[in-house]
């Protein structure tokens, strides 16, 4: 049942009914992310300038929102490790790349690794105890 209590009682008379500046309501204002008259009288600009503007465009596969690979690289294991093991996974990363030089054996634990940070840290005389041998 209606009543005559209600809020818009309150702001008749002010011009703007409590919404701000003029033509912040139901105009395009409010909305953001779409500008008026690019269906009607600014078609042409639409047309030369964005022709994009309308529409979905591509869209993102569910598998990849949930993947997030955290690497390192070898170059920086030497500044890392306080002795002769290294656990990677504790400080957070999931993944070991091959750039750059390692000079001392390590014994390093990390979740995946490429193949030629296998290869180096094998050449230097470490190992790498990983869940995964070789990660793409």
């Amino acid at each position: 049942m209606p009543h005559k209590l209600r809020k818009i009682r309150k702001t008749r008379g002010s011009r703007t009914q409590g919404y701000g500046r003029i033509g912040q309501h139901r105009d395009s204002g409010s909305k953001g992310h779409r500008k008026v008259g690019r269906h009607k009288h600014l078609w042409s600009l639409v047309v030369t300038s964005e022709p994009n503007y309308f529409g979905k465009h591509g869209f993102t596969s569910p598998q990849s929102l949930h993947t997030k690979v955290n690497a390192i690289n070898l170059i920086k294991l030497d500044q890392l490790a306080q002795g002769p093991q290294i656990n990677l996974t504790e400080l957070g990363y999931t993944k070991l790349l091959g750039t750059g030089k390692i000079t001392k054996p390590l014994t390093i634990q990390v979740a995946t690794c490429s193949k030629t940070a296998q290869e180096k840290v094998t050449q230097a005389g470490g190992k790498i105890i990983t869940s995964q041998t070789h990660g793409e």
